[in-house]
């Protein structure tokens, strides 16, 4: 068994009620190491023959939690979830920090793997001696921090029970979903704690369509071995070294950017993209952290970079309110986004969408376009039941609650703003396509590309196997490969990876694994095969929408309209640019100018059974 791997999964069949250990040869794992990867693999091995008619939100799909070799070892420990995407037909790596993947590790598990669906709602517990199918009828319909109490009690409780003599047990790991999972809304986000999440993908609709409530874990084991155990000593010390430097991160976190990335990188969400650039400097970092926060260093397991927060507001209107931050997505998404500026109200529907199982950057994404639709007469106040005016934190939060519930015209947004925008165009008469801001059906990240003075650039989302993640951009074909496809296969925290010599991660990995991985080897062999796989997936796509190569690898069509304001007033992005580096990036690849992997490409990176899918695609 290679280092880093406990060594078995867990297998789990809700509609027939079992539950066994399933193994994957070490060739497998040194193929696609974990997480997003492996994720993949096992998707394509499973369901893939199915592909364009299994439908996201039926019993044949499969949801994945996994970890990766690394996970837990390296600072910055994070859950994989996974599957076929409930909004891009595609699959997604989606990570969230969290205990839960330490104690799934320290239980002898690599993952969890899911599929079926329960007859009546439930969730999973591991532990050391297994796991098992469990009733959450009395968590369905349970909010964040309820279930959060209610699983740390009811856990904490039985294992004692059964072993009253090893000694105090710390409450257990766990994701979970919230109404908007239970209720299959398309974009929901599979959660953790309070307010982390696993967003992109829709992985939460996955869950609750499976009646799949929460996976939770207890492990009282150790970590797993690692190959060269005193080189990844050396390595760790080394890489905490990195991590403690770059204090004004660890201080303030990526919630001190929601007034730097829209004045400084005019790159920022305003009422649903129409502008990217403010100066309210009511929204500055010092307004958040002198007002709200009660705790500036939060931490997950093996984190030295402690970049979340905790803000509380402790009196008015949203008394009683609990969230992070706001990191920056939701600063954004729950803020400049829906023209809200003032930061108790973002504080405030960042819990509401928190409490709600809402992906922070997916779900109001839809709200935005909602209410650009009543800003232009497209929606009226008959249609939402209420005036939806920008900044109106009473109305995004009667919203939330309504796509949350599926009730009225959240039922329609439900789908996601993609799906939603094409039901809406349907209803009335309208193409109203331009107003909406995704990439395969994904919602985008909140960094546009239109200033190029961000991380983003023309092509960071156009071609991406993962539509509009922002924390997976496609950059040249081979930078990709050595970041956010590492990392989400690996299943660490970028944050725990940028910063530190790209040299010693891979050599650190090298030393738990004992593969012999470099970067120039994940660049050239593991990176492409992974989003190689995921593109086929993609393309393959089915039943309700399938993704047309070239057409749908492009920008939305606000990303090409003029800046309006600001110091990048009139800038946008270059079309031209886009298809030079979208046709650059298809080849680096060994994908055709369409997009479609090429033969020669499939069997030299070992996935040739994928060539009768994809030689339909080339026709």
């Amino acid at each position: 068994m290679p280092g880093g791997y406990a060594g078995k999964f867990l297998d789990v069949d809700l509609t027939k009620e079992k539950v066994k250990n399933t193994t994957f040869p070490d060739e497998i794992l040194e193929a696609y190491f974990g997480g997003r990867g492996l994720a993949a693999k096992i998707l394509w091995d499973r369901i893939g023959k199915d592909w364009p008619k299994v439908d996201p939100l039926g019993p044949q799909n499969i949801f994945l939690a996994l970890t990766g070799p690394m996970t837990a070892i390296y600072p910055g420990a994070r859950i994989c979830c996974s599957g076929k995407s409930p909004v891009s037909n595609g699959t997604v790596g989606s990570t969230a920090s969290t205990e839960f993947a330490s104690d799934l590790k320290m239980a002898g598990y690599d993952g969890v793997i899911v599929s079926g669906k329960a007859s009546s709602s439930v969730y999973i517990l591991v532990t050391d001696d297994g796991g098992e199918i469990r009733d959450a009828s009395h968590l369905w319909g349970k909010m964040s921090e309820e279930i959060i109490k209610i699983l740390n009690k009811e856990v904490t409780e039985e294992l004692t029970k059964r072993k009253p003599n090893i000694g105090l047990i710390r409450e257990p790991g766990k994701i979970y979903i919230g109404p908007a999972g239970e209720n299959m809304v398309r974009n929901a986000a599979v959660c953790s704690k309070v307010c982390h999440a696993a967003g992109y993908g829709g992985y939460g609709s996955l869950m609750g369509s499976k009646n799949l409530k929460a996976i939770v874990a207890k492990g009282r084991g150790k970590l797993p071995e690692v190959d060269a155990p005193e080189a990844v000593k050396l390595m760790w010390k080394k890489t905490h070294e990195h991590l403690i430097k770059p204090r004004g991160f660890r201080r303030w976190g990526t919630g001190y950017a929601g007034y730097a990335v829209g004045n400084d990188t005019s790159s920022e969400p305003i009422r649903n993209w129409q502008e990217e650039w403010h100066d309210m400097r009511s929204y500055g970092g010092p307004r958040f952290e002198n007002r709200y926060w009660v705790k500036k260093y939060w931490a997950d397991f093996n984190c030295t970079t402690s970049c979340m927060k905790v803000s509380c507001i402790k009196s008015g209107r949203w008394k009683g309110d609990i969230t992070d931050m706001p990191d920056y997505e939701l600063e954004a998404y729950c803020g400049t986004n829906l023209g809200i500026f003032d930061p108790g109200d973002n504080i405030h529907i960042s819990t509401v969408v928190d409490k709600l199982g809402h992906s922070g950057i997916n779900g109001p994404n839809a709200m935005g376009f909602a209410a650009e639709l009543y800003q232009r007469g497209i929606l009226t106040e008959e249609d939402i039941g209420f005036k939806l005016e920008w900044g109106d934190a009473e109305a995004f939060d009667k919203l939330a609650h309504m796509i949350a519930y599926r009730e009225g015209i959240g039922d329609i947004l439900a789908e996601g703003t993609y799906r939603a925008a094409l039901k809406i165009g349907e209803m009335k008469g309208v193409d109203v396509m331009k107003y909406v801001v995704h990439v395969k059906g994904i919602e985008i990240g909140a960094h546009g590309t239109r200033s190029d003075a961000d991380y983003t650039h023309d092509i960071s989302y156009a071609p991406n196997v993962q539509g509009g993640d922002h924390t997976s951009i496609a950059v040249d074909g081979y930078s990709e490969m050595s970041s956010a496809v590492f990392t989400d296969s690996a299943v660490i925290c970028n944050f725990c990876f940028y910063g530190v010599p790209q040299e010693l991660v891979f050599d650190f990995a090298k030393g738990v694994t004992g593969f012999p991985i470099t970067r120039e080897s994940w660049r050239t062999d593991q990176g492409p095969r992974i989003v190689t796989l995921q593109r086929a997936l993609l393309l393959m796509g089915g039943p309700d929408i399938f993704w047309e190569p070239i057409k749908d690898d492009d920008n939305p069509p606000r990303f090409y309209e003029p800046l309006p304001s600001g110091p990048y007033k009139g800038r946008t992005t270059d079309r031209k640019l886009v298809e030079e580096k979208r046709a650059a990036y298809f080849e680096t690849l060994g994908w055709d100018e369409r997009g479609v992997p090429e033969k020669e490409t499939l069997d030299k990176i070992g996935l040739g059974d994928l060539e009768p899918s994809m030689k339909k695609l080339r026709k």
